[in-house]
């Protein structure tokens, strides 16, 4: 019981330096960080934490397009919702087109 609520309290404490420190905190992989710690305390091998860094790796290029579009589609003074859908619509897109690529590379998701 102690552990979860270390787990918790850890990962409330992550959110809110976050909060404080906005984008320079929040574009750290904070997430992913945090889940090598987890499951490095829970026991997972070194293979299993590189598994699931290079599932992130290739997984980061997709996601990297979602901020581009919506940046560039912002400026141009579009409507907010739809311009965030459309960055989704591309990163997702985008996912799906990395995926045999990924498939190729020896990499399973």
């Amino acid at each position: 019981m102690l552990y979860y609520i270390v787990k918790v309290l850890v990962s409330a404490l992550v959110i809110v330096v976050v909060s404080g420190l906005a984008a320079l905190i929040a574009a750290l992989p904070l997430t992913s960080l945090l889940a090598f710690v987890w499951m490095r305390i829970d026991g997972a091998s070194d293979t299993a934490i590189a598994g699931l860094s290079g599932q992130i790796f290739w997984l980061v290029i997709p996601s990297l397009l979602l901020f581009a579009a919506l940046w560039f589609l912002l400026r141009q003074g579009m409507m907010f919702w739809p311009e965030l859908g459309a960055a989704l619509g591309l990163t997702i897109v985008a996912y799906l087109a990395l995926l045999p690529f990924m498939r190729k590379m020896g990499v399973s998701l």
